[in-house]
């Protein structure tokens, strides 16, 4: 009788543990993969009550040894919850990258930054964040921010308004730190105003509606809203003796305060430069820049936790070997040396990479570009050449010179057939998607190419067969574009035997990536290559369309005069002036239907000028993950504009044991 009773216990034990799991699975179904959600509304969602936190085991060793608080104590009172891909992580290991120095910063910074508030992983829905939740007024002109309150620094300083205020007065305002507005901070020609209202709460005013701002921000707010005041205020003249200053200064060898603040962490790179400064991120950089292996390791004060009260990320450390070019990126990745990289891999690398899967040990994931053109060329419209630049703002220059690529040809040899030849333009399946413009331009027609040039007067040759300008030199322009990608160096081949094959003389130039981005800035680039990205959450940045985005710098001046409120560059006029009228009333309207008239105009504006020429765009974006590295999942929206990788949420990674 007693062994029966306690088979009967067992089982009802086991059925409670198989039915408890049920449950979890049917609640996990209200939630979304791969999502953020406040604590507070996951267990509303879920029914689930989360009392209990766990921590990575040497953190927990720290805290034994009393070096660290309770993980209680240092996760905020509401965590942000994070669902995983494909299931609850275990802790510990390290992920090895590659990267190509401080020039290459964007590959630790996207995997790292955080912002007040964040896309959903389709570049859609704005989540809860810093920012625990949120307030706008009716007419768009005022936001109220909660802090998410008992959220700590990685030193263990509490984020509270004080931060805020920092950044705010001290930062923004400051004329030597902050010498333009960004324009998405403006409204009415007026930068916007904080108040503070409590410790965890503050307001943001604008003078004229801003109804984009929550958008814009959860791109563009990096590095923006708070910095840690405890301890940038050491390198801030409103805190620290100018004497004082300029000796710290002149021995991190640069030459004034506001050069130091930046390294310090003022600049998006300084978390890199500077091991010292702390940062809400999953991980903090060990070592600057310049080691040979960047090394950073988990912040114990990450304020995120899985649905199981893991609090995250689960990964110990992630190191980024310094190498010289993307073709050393490959090759490790083909030894095993990676355990999840996608930047610097393209999809020339793909067959490669899909051979040599058993010998490195690892899969090859596709992920989702957001990519309009993986190549563009952006003629100069303030090209310096006055000659050169009357030829670049004839639209029928642009357009033979676009339907004078054979795209199939470059798909097939250069793409291996995947994406499709077209345009830049923005993608199918986005926001303003545009299938006119997707082909306007895009047909191989050399015939019409030289028929267009021929039409222009450049219809006289050099003793070598290439077009003669108005002045009477041949017909040349330079290609400038940065080293190391896997597809522009071949692309660029082909480019300059179209484009010689009806006349025009082509130079190609490689550059380092700071030299290419100061030459697009002041205009000095004949034509430039980048992608045609930011297709995505397109009004959270319409950079590419506006030109303001100046590694694509098809009017880098004009530009400069509009972010600058007319203060610096060149006057825009015709076309590209009526862009940034219509992205000013876009900007500044809270009714969506006028607001997409106005951007829609935008686009049949580039519709009917091609600034931008694109051969080939909606790519995957291969993804090199070790087999047991797990929540990496195909089909994850690969943009700028979501931040990526961010939004395949890189502090849900494992190793799986």
């Amino acid at each position: 009788m007693y062994r029966l009773l306690k088979v009967g216990l067992c089982l009802l034990v086991l059925l409670g543990l198989v039915f408890e799991g049920s449950s979890i699975a049917l609640s996990q179904e209200k939630v979304i993969p791969g999502e953020y959600y406040n604590l507070s509304e996951y267990e509303k969602l879920t029914g689930r009550k989360i009392t209990r936190f766990n921590e990575a085991p040497q953190l927990a060793e720290l805290v034994k040894q009393g070096k660290l608080p309770p993980v209680e104590q240092r996760l905020p009172k509401n965590p942000l919850v994070v669902t995983p891909f494909e299931e609850i992580g275990q802790y510990g290991g390290t992920i090895r990258r590659a990267w190509r120095g401080l020039s290459d910063q964007w590959g630790p910074n996207k995997i790292c930054f955080e912002h007040l508030v964040m896309f959903d992983k389709n570049g859609v829905k704005i989540l809860p964040n810093i920012a625990e939740s949120w307030k706008v007024s009716r007419d768009s002109k005022v936001y109220t921010f909660k802090l998410r309150e008992g959220i700590k620094w990685s030193d263990g300083v509490p984020l509270t308004t004080e931060d805020v205020q920092f950044w705010y007065e001290d930062v923004f305002l400051n004329k030597e730190l902050t010498p333009t507005f960004p324009t998405w901070l403006t409204a009415g020609g007026k930068p916007m105003e904080i108040t503070i209202v409590d410790k965890y709460t503050f307001t943001v005013k604008f003078a004229d509606s801003n109804p984009l701002f929550l958008v814009t921000m959860a791109k563009l707010g990096y590095n923006m809203f708070v910095l840690p005041k405890h301890y940038l205020k050491q390198f801030h003249p409103k805190y620290t003796p100018k004497e004082k200053l300029d000796a710290m200064a002149k021995e991190a060898g640069v030459q004034a305060w506001y050069q130091l603040f930046g390294s310090k962490g003022g600049d998006t790179s300084g978390w890199l430069q500077n091991p010292e400064l702390p940062v809400l991120w999953p991980w903090r950089a060990v070592t600057t820049h310049t080691a040979t292996l960047q090394v950073m390791e988990r912040n114990p004060y990450y304020w995120k936790i899985d649905p199981e009260g893991n609090q995250l990320p689960y990964i110990d450390r992630i190191t980024h070997a310094l190498v010289e070019n993307n073709e050393m990126i490959v090759m490790k990745a083909l030894a095993g040396e990676l355990d999840y990289q996608e930047r610097g891999i393209g999809i020339p690398d793909y067959t490669l990479l899909m051979e040599n899967r058993a010998k490195g040990d690892y899969r090859v994931v596709l992920w989702k570009q957001g990519v309009g053109a993986d190549n563009a060329l952006y003629l100069n419209q303030n090209v310096k050449d006055p000659v050169l630049r009357k030829i670049f703002e004839d639209r029928r220059f642009r357009q033979a010179l676009s339907v004078a690529i054979n795209r199939e040809e470059m798909w097939k040899l250069i793409y291996l057939g995947f994406g499709k030849p077209r345009q830049a333009s923005l993608i199918s399946g986005v926001a303003f998607y545009d299938s006119e413009w997707e082909k306007m331009w895009a047909e191989y027609d050399p015939k019409r190419a030289n028929e267009l040039l021929d039409k222009m007067g450049l219809n006289k040759r050099d003793k070598d067969g290439f077009r003669l300008r108005p002045d009477g030199k041949t017909l040349s322009v330079t290609i400038d574009f940065v080293g190391g990608s896997a597809t522009t160096s071949d692309v660029l081949l082909l480019i300059k035997k179209y484009w010689e094959n009806i006349g025009v003389k082509v130079a190609i130039r490689p550059l380092e990536r700071s030299l290419y981005t100061t030459r697009c800035q002041t205009g000095d680039i004949e034509v430039g290559v980048w992608s045609f990205d930011r297709n995505v959450a397109v009004l959270s940045d319409p950079g590419r369309l506006l030109g303001t985005t100046t590694d694509g710098p098809w009017a880098p001046l004009y530009a400069l005069w509009y972010t600058s409120g007319g203060k610096s560059g060149e006057e825009p006029k015709g076309d590209i002036r009526k862009i940034y009228e219509l992205w000013d009333k876009a900007r500044s309207s809270f009714d969506e239907k006028v607001r997409d008239k106005y951007f829609k105009e935008i686009v049949n504006l580039h519709k009917r000028n091609i600034w931008i020429i694109g051969f080939v765009g909606e790519l995957p974006q291969p993804v090199v993950a070790k087999n047991n590295l797990k929540n990496i999942v195909d089909g994850v929206l690969w943009d700028d504009t979501t931040r990526s990788p961010k939004n395949a949420r890189p502090e849900q990674f494992f190793f799986k044991r």
